[in-house]
C-alpha cells in the first residue's frame, strides 16, 4: 500500500479499499460498516461518497471515498495493533497532504502578488501619462495581470514592458514614473 491518503475532487480522501488493505479487512465488512454509519444519521453520510472500481476480474464493484471525518469515524469501531498503526499513518500521510496544499497555495498567492505589483505600475504609469496609445495599453496590461482575462491583446507584452522598466529604473521605478513613462514611449519606438 503506497498511498493512505489520495487526492479526488481536489480533497485529500482515503478509500473503503485503502482501509480494508491496512486493517487486514475484508472490503465487503469494511463497506457494511460505511453502510451501517451511513443509514443512522445524514451528516455522516456528507462524509462518504460511493463509487465504483474495476476489479482483477474486470467487473465494476461498489467502494467509497471518505473524508478525514469519515474515516475517523469508521475507524474509531476499530481496534487491535493493526488498527492503532494504521490510523497514526493515516493521521501523518493527511497532514502531509495538507501541508503540499498549503505550500502550493502559498505559491500561488506570491505569484498573484507579483502580478498585483506590476498591475499596479502600470496602472500608476496610465495616470500619469497624457499619451493615450501608452495609458490603454498600460490600463488593458493592468487589467490582464489583475484579472487574468485578455483584452485583444498578448499578454507577453506587458511582461516585456515591465522587464525593460524595472531593468532600466530597478526598485526606483515608483519613485521616477516620469521618467519612465519617458522611457516606455522610446521602446516602443
Amino acid at each position: 500500500m503506497d498511498e493512505l491518503v489520495i487526492m479526488h475532487d481536489q480533497q485529500a480522501v482515503t478509500t473503503s479499499l485503502i482501509l480494508a488493505e491496512a486493517f487486514e479487512k475484508k472490503h465487503q465488512h469494511v463497506m457494511e460498516s460505511i453502510r451501517k454509519l451511513t443509514v443512522e444519521n445524514s451528516t455522516v453520510r456528507k462524509m462518504f461518497v460511493e463509487d465504483s472500481y474495476l476489479n482483477s476480474r474486470n467487473q465494476q464493484q461498489p467502494m467509497y471515498y471518505m473524508n478525514r471525518d469519515g474515516f475517523t469515524l469508521l475507524a474509531m469501531g476499530f481496534t487491535g495493533s493493526k488498527a492503532m498503526e494504521f490510523k497514526l499513518k493515516y493521521i501523518d500521510a493527511f497532514n502531509k497532504m495538507e501541508e503540499q496544499i498549503r505550500n502550493q497555495s502559498l505559491q500561488l498567492v506570491t505569484a498573484n502578488a507579483d502580478d498585483l505589483k506590476r498591475a499596479n505600475l502600470l496602472y500608476k504609469i496610465a495616470n500619469l501619462t497624457s499619451d493615450e496609445e501608452l495609458k490603454e495599453q498600460s490600463l488593458k496590461s493592468s487589467y490582464e495581470l489583475v484579472t487574468g482575462k485578455s483584452i485583444h491583446q498578448k499578454k507577453t507584452d506587458y511582461q516585456k514592458l515591465y522587464e525593460a522598466v524595472t531593468e532600466r529604473y530597478g526598485d526606483s521605478v515608483e519613485d521616477n514614473l516620469k521618467g519612465a513613462i519617458r522611457f516606455i514611449r522610446v521602446w516602443k519606438g
